[in-house]
């Protein structure tokens, strides 16, 4: 008598191993069969044997560009594959690029398993998200235009500051001082 595998198989790239256990453990519970990479190579590593129905992708990844080079290939891999970026540095411009990209969802840290489940579930979105009528205030725009380069420059900070006209130290105090976690 054959096993048969879990419908709901969950790649998970993170590179904080403690984080990426305990969100594991957490989706095992649930049901799902989990694999965890902690970059782009082992993601490629992991896909030749293994064919997730859903991911979760830190945008930030030790070592890595950015986590929207795997959102990309994770993509490429399987375009119905769900796939839901979790960030400590949540932007305008990154979560944009990361739908661009096939991410189904993007989700500011701190989530837990809940909220990234119920992302997978709202893959389509919705028309009934709140409108706010709150104006954008300068640090707000500064935030965003601080991310809108990260981007662009795929996340290097020595780059982002020389085409923001900063010194690499004030904009590594600013991200600091703004990150989510």
């Amino acid at each position: 008598m054959e096993i048969e595998a879990p419908a709901r198989r969950l790649l998970l790239l993170e590179d904080d191993a403690a984080f990426a256990r305990t969100l594991a453990r957490s989706f095992e519970r649930r049901g799902y069969a989990v694999r965890v990479a902690d970059g782009l190579a082992q993601l490629h590593e992991q896909l030749r044997g293994f064919h997730p129905s859903h991911a979760v992708v830190d945008l930030k990844l030790q070592g890595e560009a950015s986590g929207l080079a795997c959102v990309q290939a994770l993509h490429m891999h399987d375009d119905a594959m769900l796939i839901v970026v979790l960030t400590g540095y949540a932007s305008i411009a990154t979560a944009v690029e990361a739908i661009k990209l096939g991410a189904c969802h993007y989700l500011a840290k701190p989530s837990n398993t809940d909220d990234i489940e119920a992302a997978f579930g709202r893959a389509l979105g919705t028309t009934d998200v709140e409108l706010t009528n709150r104006a954008s205030s300068i640090k707000t725009l500064e935030w965003e235009r601080i991310h809108e380069v990260l981007a662009e420059t795929g996340f290097n900070i020595s780059e982002t500051a020389r085409r923001l006209g900063m010194h690499r130290r004030t904009l590594a105090r600013k991200l600091d001082k703004r990150q989510v976690k």
